[in-house]
């Protein structure tokens, strides 16, 4: 009787107490499913095990991190598994779908919150994912409130084709969702595809017809991508070397038998090299290489395998020069042996060190155009450089292009031709049998191959005839400002973004740019800037943007439009680490949360765990309170 009469032991106080530890017990159990969640989905983890049973040996990667969690503590192993209500454990797919939903988005909502009122490009790009299934990615290119260029992984959608009608519609059904309005769309990004660029039902052209200023930019990577490809096939020399590198590489690398001899044999000679003086020694230095296979649609990799093979040179000699002798078949002898002679030969060796020079001007194109905060401008620059120092190579390079080969030659006992010999099957313009070995090399070999580059670099990108770029250019920082045109800025504003500036505004933009021209070309902050990225932030960070917001306005939907789908094939990439072939039944919906959770990992590691814990229990009726 004393207790009841107790104020501090009364019943509803008890009941209060016991309560508030249930309640704290159930949130205990929810976050360590989230947390656990949290952790595998940004691992590209799978959640399930194959047997989850309480007598199964491994429960799966989520049931086997709880259990963890639960040795670290004990107040989670109190609550968590077999001490958890039968009616609220929190473990089955179903609920790991439900806060995987939560989360993707939050996520979504945290990159709509970025946008904000922002004008938006789209990038898109389809592929097939393990099971066969045709997945469209969605990303948003746009610039934030504090000047910065993002590229965001917005989506992953199963489509049913490829017809550019139904694309439109799912990715207008996804931008509606999230409350982003097509007449916001300022550019389209895709690749070269006859149903993502037809001028009359392609997909770039029904967007236009809902929006007349989301200009189509077809992917720069895409088009080096053609214009490389295109130029190895059209030069004849060029195809056979290629032809002969990617035989070479696959029968070396073919059998781990030969990849041992070729390491030994790269063993060999760096320790002859180092001792002799010729190759330097440092940590990371003189490791032992592989050979990288040529793909088919990355062309930086036939890079990556001519300089695995220059480094690899004599090794690959040695490999093959032992094969010839000690192979076990015939046809490995005989296919050895060819090999051997071709590797041999003053024009393999011609060829193949100038394409490892040639392409690495293009690898540096390939790289700067993957960059997500590139802007197209700069982009534009970069093709104009590297085709300035392709030309270059071709006017100023035989020289020391030649001394260099005639060097490789020597050392490795390889026949070189006469120079001033003639060339047996060539013949001048005239007809005359009279062309000397320096002239078919220099001119028939050196500089086709160079032209065939510049050829195709010029008739892929020729952008800079286009008058939206012309107009844009006048925006740049580089060179003091020097490009700077207030006429060719009230162009670009009146006849390429008109719905984003009124009649007054226009007024308002001609008096800013006076004054503009007066004052930012002058500031220690704008001195040293080269791209409309970098003055962006600038004026943002320094807040002349409040004061010349017009100009601040058209500079961000200049830095809107798209520079490559780069961002796309890194989505598939993902694609391919979370839905593998031990994954192949994995529903799109699943999908495309574990997608955008693992990609846009930054975002998705600020969210609040209590948060995911209140949308969850607002979601519908649970067992237990949390609250």
């Amino acid at each position: 009787m004393n207790a009841l009469k107790n104020v501090d032991q009364s019943i509803e106080r008890i009941i209060n107490v016991q309560s508030s530890e249930e309640i704290q017990k159930n949130r205990l159990r929810l976050r360590t499913t989230i947390e656990s969640i949290r952790w595998l989905v940004p691992q590209a983890c799978p959640l399930r095990g194959h047997d989850e049973s309480e007598s199964s040996k491994n429960r799966g990667n989520f049931i086997q991190l709880i259990k963890l969690m639960g040795k670290l503590r004990v107040d989670i192993d109190d609550v968590v598994l077999d001490k958890a209500p039968k009616n609220a454990k929190y473990i089955s797919p179903r609920i790991q779908k439900e806060i995987l939903h939560i989360y993707a988005n939050k996520v979504r909502n945290k990159i709509r919150e970025e946008v904000g009122d922002a004008k938006f490009s789209i990038l898109v790009d389809e592929a097939t994912d393990e099971a066969d299934s045709e997945q469209m990615a969605i990303v948003l290119r746009f610039v934030d409130i504090d000047g910065f260029l993002q590229e965001r992984f917005f989506y992953v959608v199963h489509v049913s084709n490829t017809v550019a009608a139904t694309l439109k519609e799912e990715i207008s059904n996804v931008l509606l969702s999230f409350n982003l309005q097509i007449e916001n769309i300022r550019g389209q990004g895709y690749d070269g595809a006859s149903n993502m660029r037809g001028a009359w039902n392609g997909l770039q052209a029904l967007f236009l017809n809902d929006c007349p200023y989301a200009y189509y930019v077809h992917c720069f990577a895409h088009r080096l991508q053609l214009a490389l490809v295109a130029a190895a096939q059209d030069e004849s020399s060029t195809w056979v070397f290629f032809s002969q590198l990617t035989a070479i590489v696959n029968f070396v690398g073919a059998s781990p038998k030969r990849h041992h001899q070729l390491q030994i044999a790269q063993a060999n000679e760096i320790a002859k090299n180092v001792a002799t003086g010729e190759r330097e020694t440092g940590k990371g230095v003189n490791q032992i290489g592989t050979f990288h296979r040529a793909g088919a649609t990355r062309w930086s990799s036939h890079f990556e395998s001519i300089c695995s093979l220059v480094d690899m040179y004599v090794a690959t000699c040695t490999v093959l020069e032992n094969l010839v002798d000690e192979g076990s078949t015939p046809a490995i002898r005989g296919e050895a042996q060819g090999h051997f002679r071709i590797m041999k030969t003053f024009e393999f060796v011609f060829i193949l060190h100038l394409m490892h020079k040639i392409m690495a001007l293009t690898d540096m194109l390939c790289k700067s155009l993957q960059n997500k905060s590139l802007d197209i401008l700069n982009a534009v620059n970069c093709v104009k450089t590297t085709a300035g120092l392709l030309s270059t190579l071709r006017e100023n390079g035989w020289d020391s292009h030649i001394e260099h080969v005639e060097s490789v030659c020597r050392e490795n006992d390889i026949d070189m031709p006469k120079m001033g010999a003639p060339f047996k099957g060539g013949r001048s313009s005239k007809g005359e049998d009279h062309i000397t070995f320096e002239h078919h090399y220099h001119f028939d070999v050196f500089n086709t191959i160079i032209d065939y580059q510049l050829m195709e670099l010029n008739n892929r990108f020729n952008d800079e005839a286009m008058e939206l770029l012309i107009l844009s250019s006048a925006l740049e920082p580089k060179d003091g400002f020097k490009s700077f045109k207030a006429g060719d800025i009230c162009k670009l504003a009146s006849k390429f973004y008109p719905d984003d500036f009124t009649q007054q505004e226009m007024y308002c933009l001609k008096s800013q740019l006076q004054h503009y021209e007066l004052d930012v070309p002058y500031h220690e902050k704008f001195k040293n800037m080269s791209t409309i990225s970098e003055l962006c932030r600038g004026l943002t960070e320094t807040q002349k943007s409040q004061n010349y917001y017009l100009i601040d306005r058209l500079i961000r939907l200049v830095l809107t439009l798209p520079v490559s789908t780069a961002t796309t094939e890194r989505a598939f990439s993902a694609m391919k680490l979370i839905k593998s072939s031990l994954r192949n039944k994995m529903g799109d919906e699943f999908l495309a949360y574990s997608m955008v959770v693992y990609i846009e990992r930054e975002l998705a590691e600020s969210i609040d765990t209590n948060s995911i814990i209140d949308a969850f229990e607002s979601l519908g009726n649970r067992r237990v309170l949390f609250h």
